[in-house]
């Protein structure tokens, strides 16, 4: 009975919180619609003409190579940049040695602009697919380093000799000690991480390569059109809410049921 009842009070939160999601889209395509008619067309279309501009490019078939390329890299340059991050960040943080040495390294990449790496990039790579994936890299690895190198930092030193008392098999420590306590720390970082990888290689597209959404929207500005540039703009962010929402949120919560256990 009383698992019934939090199967479905997680049921209920789940559905609540996709409720409040698409209010707050609501929202934001009110005051869009409010902008639209202050602004006029030229500096700012309605919201049912950019949707409808980006449904012709899809139906088309243009849209769907260029958002295939930048899809490619940033996600490409998220998973080293995540997989790299969360592993260093993670060892670093079993020392303090390591983690005093670390800090002011992380804190230096932080600041550093992505737009700094990416000229580095092109002097270093030229135009093509190591550039806008190198620069996604750069600019997402020390968030995740930092964040990982946190979680591995605030671990409860009594559970951690707990159990080296009672000889865990370091397999079981890694799975049932460090990693779900790491992964409160992760999983904000990842989220970060990814958004930050869509707006730095559209940001490496604009400027350094020939295809892909960058290039796309280099072209709609010469063009001054701004609907194609929005209807861009638009698939994008459409892109990133769907890896976040589909891809990211499910592995929380399967991972972090615990906590409502």
């Amino acid at each position: 009975m009383n698992g019934m009842r939090r199967a479905l009070a997680a049921t209920l939160s789940y559905l609540w919180s996709g409720w409040g999601a698409i209010a707050s889209l609501c929202l934001f395509m009110a005051a869009w619609e409010w902008g639209a008619h202050v602004y006029g067309d030229l500096a700012l279309p309605a919201p049912m003409a950019v949707f409808g501009r980006l449904g012709d490019m899809l139906v088309q078939g243009g849209a769907w190579g260029e958002l295939a390329v930048s899809a490619r890299r940033a996600m490409l340059g998220f998973a080293l940049a995540l997989a790299a991050g969360s592993l260093l960040g993670m060892l670093a943080g079993l020392s303090m040695t390591a983690a005093m040495v670390s800090r002011p390294l992380v804190t230096l990449l932080v600041g550093m602009p992505p737009i700094a790496w990416l000229v580095l990039a092109m002097l270093w790579f030229g135009t093509g697919d190591i550039t806008p994936v190198f620069t996604v890299l750069v600019a997402c690895f020390p968030v995740v380093f930092a964040a990982a190198m946190q979680g591995a930092r605030t671990l409860d030193g009594g559970l951690r000799d707990m159990a080296r008392a009672y000889r865990l098999p370091r397999r079981l420590l890694f799975t049932e000690l460090y990693l779900p306590h790491m992964l409160s720390y992760l999983f904000p970082a990842w989220i970060t991480a990814l958004g930050s990888s869509w707006k730095v290689v559209v940001m490496a597209e604009l400027l350094s390569a020939p295809d892909g959404v960058g290039a796309a929207l280099a072209v709609s500005r010469s063009h001054l059109d701004t609907e194609a540039s929005l209807a861009w703009i638009a698939a994008i962010l459409g892109l990133l809410l769907a890896v976040e929402y589909l891809v990211l949120e499910p592995i929380k919560r399967r991972v972090e049921r615990w906590r409502t256990a």
